[in-house]
């Protein structure tokens, strides 16, 4: 490790993985710090008992050929993994009470099918997907414009409007919501466009990745080393240092100091402002609007190991609601919903494990956050056994026998997304963006302070596209919008 480098980038998640590797490659000199001893954020994978379980990556969206997150990962050198695609005609299957209904693929294959449901709603499904499709068709031109425009129209306007407006029957409603928990549903706060961008790219084509998200990070890091970068972990930045208005140096693990020209923060802004402390170049105004963000509800997972030959492979997502459920007024810890995800097999038909995920808040483990991993007490592990009683009482509306095939289960808490990916609040997709004060809520890359820049799924999008359009807009502000236009060919997207 030098003590100078062009860039420094706080933070190995996605997005400063992906701002490392877009500005090593086209010749800056990069330095990657990391904190936790692995890479990756919620991308990590862990294994237990043999068997490899994802820590937070489940599915994406928009990988064919020419579509969006297609384009963006080829520039990464990630269209080459182990990809598969989810069943087109049914990626997505919603249970509502006792009743089941398909999401597909493709804009008219998905009318169709849900029409057949609901035959009255066709010109409404219709209407529906022509706003998401218009909004995907679009995103080109959001990352070729200015910060500004990203945080006009469609970010100040509701979803819950849009949708309850378009769509007249109210079960059908509560379907098309039926995948909430890849985003936050709130009826008060969630803007149209987060709402519109993440499920139009599901709908044009789903994938999961046979071996786990860690091999993004994998690949990332890479590139990034064979482009000249660097990625260092166990490296906390504990603290910066400030010359005319600019960081200077930054501080790791309280005795190394590391000049640089640029500091990328892809943390939680909160958590950026503690390490800055008091300095002239941050508007009180500033670190108060940030200390009041608010972030979105974390989640309880349960991670399955199956015993052998039990429970075959689905080749789609099944998220299970209760009949009585709001699901856009959640109830985190009640368990009205479970998101079941499997894990592709690599040699046969059936699956090794399955993920059963349900919304947590963090205030029912704020408590413990003092407290190490195992080291918790019996409160708390009651509390983890409760809710896993509950989901998969919930799950076996989908698989009956489950508590037969169940060999060993791990669970983890909003406290273990805080305690293994630094995440603020263990939240499951930042910070809570409100249609009512976008330019309050949704942040744009730059800071006050003028070489200090922001990226991560805090900023404009949750979810691996939405940070990696935002890790676009980030370097656009060191290296020029014209340079990632080129680099990224966006105009022949």
């Amino acid at each position: 490790m030098n003590n100078y480098y062009d860039i420094i980038i706080i933070g190995a998640g996605l997005g400063g993985l992906e701002c490392g590797y877009i500005l090593s490659k086209v010749g800056y000199s990069v330095l990657i710090l990391e904190k936790e001893p692995h890479v990756g954020g919620c991308l990590q994978t862990f294994k237990r008992a043999n068997t490899t379980f994802d820590t937070g990556f489940h599915y994406v969206g928009g990988l064919n050929k020419g579509e969006t997150l297609h384009n963006i990962f080829e520039y990464f050198n990630l269209t080459s993994l182990s990809w598969v695609k989810l069943d087109e005609d049914c990626f997505d299957q919603v249970m509502i009470g006792e009743k089941q209904y398909p999401f597909a693929n493709g804009y008219n294959n998905f009318v169709e099918r849900l029409s057949y449901y609901f035959p009255r709603q066709k010109p409404n499904l219709q209407k529906y997907v022509r706003l998401l499709e218009q909004v995907g068709n679009n995103l080109p031109k959001t990352l070729l414009n200015s910060e500004n425009d990203i945080t006009t129209n469609l970010f100040s306007k509701s979803a819950y409007k849009f949708l309850t407006e378009t769509i007249t029957d109210t079960t059908l409603q509560k379907v098309l919501s039926g995948t909430s928990l890849k985003m936050e549903l709130n009826s008060n706060t969630l803007p149209l466009y987060i709402y519109a961008q993440i499920n139009n790219s599901l709908l044009q084509s789903a994938w999961r990745i046979q071996g786990g998200g860690q091999q993004i990070t994998e690949r990332l890091v890479q590139g990034i080393k064979s482009f000249g970068g660097e990625v260092m972990t166990n490296s906390l930045v504990t603290s910066v240092g400030e010359e005319n208005g600019k960081i200077s140096h930054v501080i790791v693990n309280h005795t190394n100091k590391i000049q640089s020209n640029y500091v990328i923060a892809n943390i939680h802004p909160a958590q950026l402002i503690s390490i800055i402390g008091e300095t002239k170049a941050l508007r009180r105004s500033y670190k108060l609007r940030i200390s009041k963000l608010e972030n979105t509800f974390g989640m309880f997972t349960a991670n399955i190991k199956l015993k052998p030959n039990c429970l075959e492979y689905l080749n789609r997502n099944v998220y299970i609601h209760k009949e009585e459920a709001d699901l856009w007024k959640v109830k985190p810890n009640e368990v009205e919903s479970v998101l079941i995800s499997y894990q592709v097999p690599y040699d046969n038909k059936y699956t090794d494990n399955i993920d059963i995920l349900t919304p947590m808040s963090w205030q029912s483990v704020s408590k413990y956050s003092n407290t190490t991993v195992l080291q918790r007490g019996d409160e708390y592990n009651k509390q983890k056994k409760l809710l896993l009683e509950k989901c998969i009482s919930l799950a076996k509306k989908h698989i009956p026998n489950l508590d037969m095939y169940i060999d060993k289960v791990y669970t983890s808490t909003p406290l273990t997304y805080y305690n293994y990916t630094n995440t603020v609040n263990g939240s499951a997709y930042g910070i809570r963006k409100d249609y009512n004060n976008p330019l309050s809520t949704i942040l744009t890359p730059k800071t006050p302070i003028q070489n200090l820049l922001l990226t991560g799924q805090n900023l404009n999008l949750h979810g691996v596209l939405g940070v990696s359009m935002t890790a676009l807009i980030t370097c656009s502000k060191i290296v020029g919008k014209d340079k990632i236009v080129e680099q990224f060919d966006i105009k022949n997207w």
